[in-house]
Order: C-alpha cells, then sequence, then structure tokens
C-alpha cells in the first residue's frame, strides 16, 4: 500500500506541475515529453501495486507466514531497511510538495556572486557549475562536433545586420556573441529582461538579464549583456526592459577583460512576462 500511495503521490505532484506550469522552473520546456513519460509510467506502476495490494487480501499481511513477507520484500528484511527505502522513493514527493518554487531575480545573483566566465561554486554535481552571462554548452560535446554547431549557427545569424533576440534562441545567440565577440560588433540587436544593477561603489553597471536553463535547473544560470542607458537613464533593480541597441566590445575593469556590450537606442519599460525562463535547444 505504501508504494501505491508514493507512486500515485508521484503522479499527482508531475500533474500538478504539469497544469501549474511550474514544472518549467525545474527542467529545460524540450524535455517535457519526459516528464509526462514518466507520470504515465508512475501511474500504470501505482495500478499495478495496488491490484496487487488487493490480490493479497487487501492488505491483511498479518495472516501471511513471515517468510513469505520477508521473500515478497526482495532482500529488505530488516524494518530500517524498508523504511530507509520507502523514504528515498517518497523524497521527489516530498521535495516538491513541501518547497515552493519562486522566480529568481536579482538577489540570487548577489547571494551567489557575480563572477565570469563561469563560478566556481558546485551545486551539487562536480560537472556543473553556475553559469554566468555566456551560456556554455560545449561541456555537452566534444570538440568538432561543438565546433560544428557554433558554425551552423554562425550561417544562420552571420548575414543578419539586425538580431531580434526571442525567448526561443535567446541562449544560442548569447552564446554565440560571447564566442565571436568581434563577428557581432555593429550589428543590432533588440531582447528583453531584467535590469541587474552590480555593487560596485565606483561605477554603475547595468546588466539586462534572463535566468537559463540548459538542461535542467543544476546547470541553471543568469545571461545577458551589459548595456549602456541613453544619458539622464535610471532604472532599478528587477525592472523589466525592452531594449534595442548596438553591439560593442568593452574592457570591464572587475572582469580584467573585454567583454560585448549593448550602447542602448531604445529602452522601454515592460511588465514581467509569466514564464521568465528561457532554455537551451538542441
Amino acid at each position: 500500500m505504501i508504494r501505491f500511495l508514493i507512486l500515485s503521490g508521484y503522479f499527482e505532484l508531475m500533474m500538478y506541475l504539469q497544469v501549474s506550469g511550474k514544472l518549467d522552473q525545474y527542467i529545460n520546456v524540450h524535455y517535457r515529453y519526459l516528464a509526462i513519460l514518466s507520470m504515465i509510467l508512475s501511474a500504470l506502476l501505482a495500478l499495478v501495486q495496488l491490484y496487487l495490494w488487493v490480490k493479497d487480501g487487501k492488505g491483511n499481511s498479518h495472516e501471511k507466514d513471515p517468510e513469505q513477507l520477508h521473500d515478497h520484500e526482495h532482500g529488505l528484511s530488516k524494518p530500517y531497511q524498508r523504511v530507509i527505502a520507502y523514504v528515498l522513493l517518497a523524497l521527489p514527493v516530498i521535495v516538491g510538495t513541501l518547497f515552493p518554487t519562486v522566480s529568481l531575480d536579482t538577489t540570487i545573483v548577489e547571494a551567489k556572486g557575480f563572477n565570469f566566465p563561469v563560478s566556481k561554486e558546485s551545486v551539487g554535481d562536480p560537472e556543473m557549475q553556475t553559469q554566468y552571462l555566456k551560456p556554455d554548452t560545449s561541456i555537452y560535446f566534444n570538440k568538432s562536433d561543438y565546433l560544428d554547431q557554433m558554425n551552423e549557427l554562425k550561417e544562420k545569424y552571420g548575414d543578419k545586420q539586425t538580431i531580434k533576440i526571442t525567448d526561443e534562441n535567446y541562449l544560442e545567440v548569447m552564446e554565440l556573441i560571447y564566442n565571436y565577440p568581434s563577428e557581432f560588433i555593429g550589428k543590432n540587436v533588440s531582447y528583453e529582461g531584467f535590469v541587474y544593477r552590480t555593487p560596485e561603489k565606483e561605477k554603475e553597471d547595468i546588466f539586462l538579464f534572463r535566468f537559463g536553463i540548459i538542461h535542467c535547473v543544476a546547470d541553471s544560470g543568469v545571461f545577458g549583456l551589459l548595456t549602456h542607458l541613453p544619458e539622464g537613464m535610471t532604472v532599478k533593480n528587477d525592472e523589466w526592459y525592452k531594449i534595442e541597441g548596438t553591439i560593442q566590445s568593452d574592457y570591464y575593469q572587475p572582469f580584467k577583460r573585454e567583454i560585448p556590450t549593448v550602447v542602448v537606442t531604445k529602452a522601454v519599460k515592460i511588465e514581467a512576462p509569466k514564464n521568465q525562463y528561457v532554455y537551451r535547444s538542441f
């Protein structure tokens, strides 16, 4: 019966995340089909466990031979072993139910620290690192395959003098701009994001960011460009703007390197989108 409750709980949790739209804050939306598949499988397995429970006498296990019970538990003969196994199985349901999802903002950037190209902070997986400014998908490919992918994207955007950055192409365009900044200098871009003002006292540097997910939340990051706003324009953290401007390259002292920037010609304050995340498509 416990297995049935755990599996049905997982099914209900996944159904809730799908219906509420909160699943987008955990995984890349392009992998939604995997979540749907796992939801269907958990429902089927829950029905199997319910059938076995009813077939065994509606839970009247105290009337059965203890030796048969031990065999039925597949080697988990000790009570504490079964408790540990069930807790581990129920952990995703517990976490998904008790820990609320929240939209990320500039406080997350400040709390984690702001580094480039990548922070050294581990997110639990030694192969994953929190990313800033530049999406880096090279760790998922061998060198030649990655270069082939970048060359295809350069052909896609290379001839365009004006590049419209949307939710769908946000991460791939940002990766191109940071990988090949000289090829994008002088091009016009437009995109939207939230304002992040660095805490530097000497200079107010304004970044326009989006939080992005490459595969799942473990390799998520904050991606965008340093912007030079029109003179006299003031903005606040977490305000959303749609900007148009021209890409150039500037030396950024905190990073001690040249980074691509945007000289903004037009900036319009907008409402935050319903889904504030962007996702990498492959």
